[in-house]
């Protein structure tokens, strides 16, 4: 985390689940606690400061929607910010709640930010570990008592800066039970690894973790770095994670990621393209919440 970066990233997160909430339907992912961990003032100033960078986004639609502040924010809304984070949160929650159906009594959420999974399924069966940098978890912790919360008492905060010193060791002082099944998530997170990190995180988590223990994650495929996407958004994706000072470092073929995968005892389980995440979540709608192009979506299980 750089300049306490993945707090802004998490308040960015927040603030596009809350604004999807009050202004899209039908919805595709529903958080009524996304709103709750930001403050009036702060959901303003990051529509501001989104709106501001509107000639970023796309000069000609800056132009054309000029004075149009809330047809702006809708924009880039749709466009740039929301389609992904809604669409693999959903992904990720059918496959979460089914894995512990299945058995998994613990779950844990790396990059956890604001995620407000431990309050909307107070009686899930399962402890829930989230992870992030300590500054990230202090902001959090901060904001569930402005908003008169208590921390679920099935929750467990693991302060870690995961991505640059990942160890097993530290979730186990915290009462993570390597023997017991387990369903993580990844999201939002591998692009900005190396392929060797990634490929330590997941030798760290399942070379102990018992068989049907499984990870879910998103990740970009080998055309980020050459894909423009729709209105350049993937391109300004990369540009924007560089400028601050977090460049997007991870992507891969999907044989590669098998490869990967396979070296840890890992089968691809479930993959969604872009066209098969387009016709999951985003058909038939009428707004411009579209797929990212260069994005896919993972669930891997861990094989005998």
């Amino acid at each position: 985390m750089q300049n306490n970066q993945s707090s802004f990233t998490s308040l960015i997160t927040t603030f596009t689940r809350a604004y999807h909430q009050r202004e899209d339907f039908p919805i595709i992912f529903d958080d009524p606690f996304a709103k709750r961990f930001l403050t009036d003032t702060q959901f303003e100033e990051i529509r501001h400061h989104m709106v501001k960078g509107m000639p970023f986004f796309s000069p000609d639609m800056a132009e054309e929607l000029q004075g149009q502040t809330d047809m702006m924010m809708k924009w880039i809304h749709a466009i740039q910010l929301a389609p992904t984070p809604l669409a693999r949160a959903a992904f990720a929650e059918r496959i979460i709640l089914n894995e512990i159906d299945l058995g998994a009594t613990q779950y844990v959420i790396l990059g956890a930010g604001l995620d407000s999974f431990a309050f909307r399924h107070p009686n899930v069966r399962a402890t829930i570990f989230e992870v992030d940098h300590p500054a990230t978890q202090q902001m959090k912790k901060q904001k569930i008592r402005q908003v008169g919360l208590v921390v679920p008492p099935h929750t467990t905060f693991i302060p870690m800066d995961f991505m640059n010193a990942f160890s097993i060791e530290s979730f186990i002082k915290h009462g993570f039970d390597r023997r017991q099944k387990t369903v993580i998530t990844l999201l939002g997170v591998s692009y900005y690894l190396t392929k060797e990190a990634f490929q330590h995180l997941l030798h760290e988590l399942f070379t102990t973790l018992p068989v049907g223990s499984s990870i879910i994650f998103d990740f970009a495929d080998e055309r980020l770095l050459t894909e423009e996407g729709s209105f350049h958004r993937v391109q300004h994706m990369v540009q924007m994670a560089a400028a601050a000072g977090e460049p997007m470092t991870y992507c891969t073929s999907l044989q590669q990621l098998e490869k990967q995968l396979d070296e840890e005892q890992l089968l691809l389980y479930e993959h969604l393209s872009p066209e098969d995440i387009q016709a999951q979540f985003f058909a038939g709608r009428t707004d411009d919440l579209r797929a990212f192009e260069t994005i896919h979506y993972a669930h891997a299980v861990k094989r005998p």
